[in-house]
């Protein structure tokens, strides 16, 4: 490791053993390994990612691909094989991608199809970083490197000498469109390729110029060559060739537009103008240390830093931009919904099910004006759909459940965010809480809900029981953001009471929650391990704790804090059980469960990753400081195995880089967040409004996991819990911590976190 970039010292551990100390990180975009999470496949996921080369919130992502074209498992890194360098949207590998097409830089044969021109690679001579990506293309003897823009690229591919150099430029099947203007230099084309729809009138146009005269060229319908150097065909290509000197560098400039070809003109003039590929290539590192700044890290491992700078990069691009500038200046979009052109602003790539929980409540913490962005382009969708978005990509998608555009459009307005049209916003919400909508949207079994305060097990809604305890969260957010508003009790008193629904599905018998029959009774036979039916990618031990508005409320149904601590308890203690006949096979979330060795808890989806820190409500933080410890240093590592599950648009990476921070946000639509344990000596975070959130803990270490005591602006704290509206004026928090817990800090009921019984 270069000395500039840090300060390093050796600390001896209590093991004996020694470790790298980062007292201090100047560049910390050079601690993000992009390959985190790329060792996955259908039946095991450590992450399902692929290494994104693109800006935070960027409308294009580049990534090498090594599946074949159409594969959502586009990188994985066990591969020996690329077969292109694809822009691509993709959120994750089970919603697949839009807007995507590839180049390929192939040598000594024309070769078009993708396992022709595919050429064997090696880790050891790749490069991945945000900002930079290269890579030795062995069986061509070229090496590629790709930068990015927001909407555009730059590739620069070192050739041998031959003068058979080649670019395929794959527009890929379901109906595009090339043409080679050798004149120019330059191709031209659409693709029209998605995997969630309908989308309508829907073509990702783009535009390349090569710094080379093409002396070669021609257009290719699959893989067989066509006349003319323009085509429209069900799956067209372009390849482009020229004579190369040893070590010669091709420049390729790149941009895309969901608008229009000019449109794409006018974002590469825009974001590059002149710039050499270098040039570029320092802005966009420029761009990911000011994103990353925001959050200085000091006093940890080497490991500890890469693994929070790689969690911290993959949770700044999605939701990404999908908005684009006009040559007028004005921001504009594709609608997905309507297939035209409006003013605004425009995201997708997201579903909310996973990132209300954490990622939107970090964005409202460290990056409010990208979230306002977000809420304007919520506005958008409503206006031209009907409907918020569940899940984008780029439209409605009917992927996962629930109503929790509520949490995410509540939030943001209940934590400060103004200057956009919330009345619509509201609308919207009430709109989505009382009707069934299109491709997931609004809320199925709407009817049953609203009546008999639950969705029946019997009447063939799947996942019944999540849907009625997510939407009783939801109606707490919308209830809440009607009071900010100053809505009148006789409109919001409804949300309220449905908030409180949690209750109808709790079964005094199993102390669980359990699904129930349109006429009262509980479903039979139960089990308590029985993965999906009633839920969504868990079982009743990981749902039952899905009540962030009331966890009084359900220690109350479980007898008790005692009984509610042992609940808890038992889920770490129990042996990994499972019963997956609801799905008809060992889905992956299951295996990684039961793999990890820590019982029933299954960190690696989302329903169970705030229950860690639900001992707070009972007066036990102690367990909520060991096992929020433990699940950071066992489930997360910045290698290519280093999730424990899908990491699912920066939702888990979320629960780390919050969980590092020393806090959590269990109730999003509240302004609180529960108390942890710090992982690092010191962390500052600059925040938008000037000021600062600094969280000492100077004897922090792998032994002193466990909060002695806090000072918060000097003063004692012994609540278990810090008040959002109080960190963004800045705040100076002061952990002591101990190899021992304290376990009279934060023990009395006047200590823990809000729950809506308890209100006043």
């Amino acid at each position: 490791m270069k000395k500039a970039l840090v300060l390093i010292t050796s600390v001896l551990l209590a093991s004996g053993t020694f470790a790298q100390q980062v007292n201090k990180v100047t560049d910390p975009v050079e601690y993000i390994n992009p390959l985190m999470g790329t060792d996955s496949h259908y039946d095991l996921s450590n992450g399902n990612t692929y290494p994104a080369i693109a800006l935070p919130w960027g409308m294009n992502f580049w990534t090498p691909q090594t599946g074949v074209m159409g594969d959502g498992w586009a990188y994985t890194y066990d591969a020996h094989k690329i077969r292109g360098f694809k822009q691509t949207h993709q959120p994750s590998p089970w919603m697949n991608d839009y807007g995507q097409f590839a180049i390929m830089p192939v040598t000594k044969h024309a070769a078009v199809g993708q396992n022709k021109r595919a050429s064997w690679f090696s880790h050891k001579a790749e490069t991945a970083k945000p900002y930079y990506y290269s890579v030795y293309l062995a069986d061509h003897d070229v090496t590629t490197e790709i930068t990015p823009t927001e909407r555009s690229a730059q590739f620069r591919f070192t050739y041998p000498k031959t003068d058979s150099s080649f670019i395929v430029i794959d527009a890929l099947n379901k109906g595009s469109y090339v043409k080679i203007m050798p004149d120019q230099k330059k191709i031209v084309g659409y693709s029209t390729k998605y995997a969630r729809g309908p989308l309508k009138n829907f073509k990702n146009y783009f535009v390349i110029y090569v710094d080379k005269p093409i002396t070669y060229a021609h257009t290719f319908s699959d893989t067989t060559q066509a006349d003319g150097l323009e085509l429209k065909a069900e799956h067209a290509s372009a390849l482009i060739g020229f004579k190369t000197t040893q070590g010669e560098k091709v420049h390729l400039r790149v941009a895309s537009s969901f608008i229009s070809i000019e449109q794409a003109e006018i974002s590469l003039e825009r974001e590059q103008g002149k710039d050499s590929f270098d040039v570029t290539c320092q802005k966009a590192k420029a761009v990911w240390n000011k994103t990353l700044n925001h959050l200085q890290v000091e006093g940890g491992s080497v490991d500890q830093m890469r693994t929070f700078y790689s969690c911290f990069y993959r949770m700044v691009f999605f939701p990404n931009k999908l908005y684009e500038i006009d040559k007028d200046n004005k921001i504009v979009h594709y609608s997905a919904s309507t297939g035209k052109v409006f003013p605004g602003y425009k995201f997708a790539g997201t579903g909310f099910w996973d990132t209300f929980r954490a990622l939107y409540p970090f964005l409202n913490l460290v990056y409010p004006s990208i979230n306002k962005e977000m809420q304007e382009g919520l506005i958008n969708d409503y206006k031209e759909g009907g409907w918020l978005p569940e899940w984008s990509s780029p439209g409605y998608s009917a992927v996962m459940i629930g109503n929790n555009s509520a949490s995410v459009v509540s939030e943001a307005y209940l934590k400060g965010l103004r200057g956009y049209d919330i009345s619509t916003l509201w609308e919207a919400l009430v709109h989505g809480a009382n009707n069934a909508g299109p491709q997931a949207t609004g809320r199925q079994g709407v009817e049953y809900y609203n009546k008999l305060g639950y969705v029946p097990y019997d009447v063939k809604i799947n996942e019944n029981a999540a849907r009625t305890l997510e939407y009783a969260y939801d109606d707490f957010a919308i209830y809440k953001l009607g009071r900010a508003l100053g809505k009148p009790e006789s409109e919001i008193g409804i949300y309220k009471q449905r908030a409180m629904n949690y209750k109808n599905l709790f079964d005094p018998e199993t102390k669980l929650m359990r699904g129930k029959n349109q006429d009262g009774t509980f479903e039979k036979p139960f089990s308590p391990f029985k993965w999906g039916d009633a839920f969504t990618e868990g079982n009743s031990w990981h749902y039952s704790w899905s009540v962030f508005q009331d966890m009084q409320g359900l220690i109350d149904l479980m007898g008790g804090r005692q009984k509610f601590i042992v609940k808890l308890d038992s889920v770490f203690s129990m042996p990994p059980v499972f019963d997956d006949s609801y799905y008809g096979e060992t889905i992956h979330e299951i295996r990684e469960m039961q793999i990890m060795n820590m019982g029933q808890y299954a960190h690696g989806n989302q329903p169970i990753q705030h229950m860690i820190y639900l001992y707070n409500y009972a007066g036990e933080p102690w367990k909520t400081q060991f096992h929020v410890r433990d699940a950071m240093e066992k489930l997360y590592k910045a290698t290519p195995d280093g999730y424990c599950g899908d990491e699912d648009n920066g939702q888990t990476s979320a629960w780390y880089v919050f969980s590092a921070m020393g806090f959590y946000p269990v109730t999003p639509a509240s302004d609180q967040y529960v108390l942890g344990t710090p992982l690092f000596k010191k962390i500052t975070l600059n925040l938008e409004n000037g000021k600062t959130v600094v969280i000492n803990a100077a004897n922090n270490s792998p032994a002193n996991k466990y909060i002695n005591t806090l000072n918060v602006n000097g003063k004692p704290y012994d609540l278990t819990w810090l008040s959002h509206s109080e960190l963004k004026k800045g705040a100076v928090l002061n952990f002591n911590m101990a190899p021992q817990p304290n376990k009279t800090r934060g023990v009395k009921v006047s200590d823990v976190p809000y729950s809506l019984s308890t209100e006043k």
